[in-house]
């Protein structure tokens, strides 16, 4: 199959969704597939992950990719994204998140061939912006298949879009360094990934580590990731009078480093459509700490097996049920092990294999109904 994969950026520092793009676009391509990669992206630049060597960058070098786009931009991307798609004639074309499969499904109405959206999070996010759900309807409804991460995702979608819309989860690579990495002194670390927003709620992780962290001193918090809260979070950071113990070093492609220098895996989300960060934790044979009223989270854990999660009762706020759980996992070595030992199997129904046998399947798919006489989807 010739596939386009298209992105509003991976030269800079992105979160989940483009790290999925490249693993399964080089796994395709891997696979013998003729695979290109179009983004906004000013030409010469370098994807921040991994990409396959054998896969095409078109780099559209229209707007700024780490800002919204104007109307004018808008506009722009829309006229370059159609002459992209006529120039390489693909079989089928692949747009990650509504920021690019948006503009993407209006530049290619009227042009025969087959369009997949691929959206990485879940309605709770549109909440209060309703213009981008209405452009994200519309994507949908101009795109041939939606791609979601779960079946629950799916299910939260109103019906006239779940009718289009595909089960696909996140592939989950096997760790890309083997735990632990010798480190020095004897401080553990209590990892976070993830972007720096409000719905992976880093504050409640910083308030819950603050009120224990006398408890456990030879314990530090690390925060990996960038995003719009950086200077709020830092603010707190000092105002808890955690200097020295939390670290917040910004966005990293070597992610395997550091689930290997960590010893307990948190994750403070109110939401998460997949949660692939809590996935690769696991991979890597992390004990992890979550929300069971988290979607995504509560997915992927299940509560004193491979995880452990914690509620918020009626009169508990967030970082104080936080802090208990992580205070029980710190202070309990056998229970972070018991933990850590069921981790990895719990994922391995998300091997990059196996996901990217999806993908195919689902592009063969696409592609054989647009082509078949009369075909209809």
């Amino acid at each position: 199959m010739k596939l386009l994969f298209a992105t509003k950026s991976l030269d800079v520092a992105g979160g989940g969704a483009e790290r999925v793009l490249t693993i399964v676009a080089s796994e395709l391509a891997a696979r013998g597939h003729d695979v290109s990669v179009v983004t906004f992206d000013a030409p010469g630049g370098a994807s921040f992950y991994p990409l396959d060597e054998r896969i095409r960058r078109i780099a559209l070098g229209i707007g700024k990719t780490d800002q919204p786009s104007g109307l004018a931009d808008f506009a722009r991307r829309i006229r370059a994204l159609r002459r992209a798609v006529r120039a390489e004639r693909p079989d089928a074309v692949v747009g990650f998140m509504h920021s690019m499969f948006v503009p993407l499904s209006f530049a290619t109405v009227g042009l025969d061939v087959p369009r997949v959206a691929s959206e990485h999070t879940v309605p709770e996010y549109y909440r209060g912006r309703g213009g981008e759900f209405t452009l994200f309807m519309l994507g949908c409804v101009l795109s041939t298949r939606v791609t979601v991460l779960s079946p629950a995702v799916r299910d939260m979608y109103p019906r006239f879009l779940r009718r289009r819309m595909v089960p696909v989860p996140n592939p989950v690579p096997a760790p890309s360094a083997a735990r632990p990495i010798a480190r020095g002194g004897a401080t553990r670390t209590i990892l976070a990934v993830g972007r720096l927003g409000p719905e992976k709620d880093h504050a409640t992780l910083i308030d819950a580590f603050a009120s224990i962290a006398n408890r456990f001193p030879d314990w530090a918090l690390r925060i990996v990731g960038d995003g719009t809260l950086r200077g709020e979070l830092e603010r707190r950071v000092a105002a808890r009078g955690l200097a020295g113990r939390v670290a917040l070093p910004g966005a990293t492609a070597r992610i395997g480093d550091e689930y290997a220098r960590a010893d307990l895996f948190a994750v403070p989300s109110r939401y998460e459509s997949f949660g692939l960060a809590t996935a690769e934790a696991l991979a890597a044979g992390l004990p992890v700490l979550g929300f069971a009223d988290c979607p995504g989270t509560n997915e992927l854990l299940e509560h004193n097996c491979n995880g452990w999660l914690v509620d918020t009762a009626a009169g508990v706020d967030r970082s104080a049920a936080f802090a208990t759980g992580l205070a029980a996992l710190i202070g309990d070595a056998a229970l972070r092990a018991r933990l850590a030992g069921e981790a990895a199997a719990s994922v391995e129904r998300f091997s990059p294999d196996r996901v990217t046998a999806r993908w195919e399947t689902l592009l063969r798919e696409v592609i054989g109904h647009c082509t078949a006489p009369n075909g209809r989807l």
